[in-house]
């Protein structure tokens, strides 16, 4: 990524950045990271109802992470990539090391409180 970007990049990067900040959106695309899915199993396997799935997905799709096809009455959704997971590995790589961190500063607080009132 270059040093500077201008303005109009950053503005559509924000956009793509708000959309994956939004648990449920998440969790449509985590579903489709295992295959394609109709709006009815995304529902089954999401939760979410319909106009609520109906919004998140016409959103995912008009940024470009989910493509869709229609087959007889059914819509069929699927990743355009998976280029998605990469920021969602770097972050879940993030959140190991921060946990990893607070169990070492917890442990050693921990210890020494015990010192303190043995001592």
């Amino acid at each position: 990524m270059p040093k500077s970007l201008p303005r109009p990049v950053l503005e559509q990067l924000a956009d793509r950045f708000k959309v994956l900040g939004e648990v449920n959106r998440l969790s449509v695309l985590s579903t489709l990271r295992d295959g394609e899915r109709t709006v009815t199993e995304l529902m089954d396997e999401t939760g979410l109802g319909q106009a609520n799935l109906s919004k998140h997905l016409t959103l995912l799709h008009r940024l470009g992470f989910v493509t869709r096809r229609k087959e007889g009455l059914n819509v069929y959704y699927s990743l355009a990539d998976e280029d998605v997971f990469s920021i969602c590995d770097i972050m879940c790589g993030r959140l190991e090391r921060e946990t990893a961190l607070r169990r070492t500063v917890l442990g050693t607080a921990a210890r020494g409180a015990r010192r303190r009132v043995r001592g």
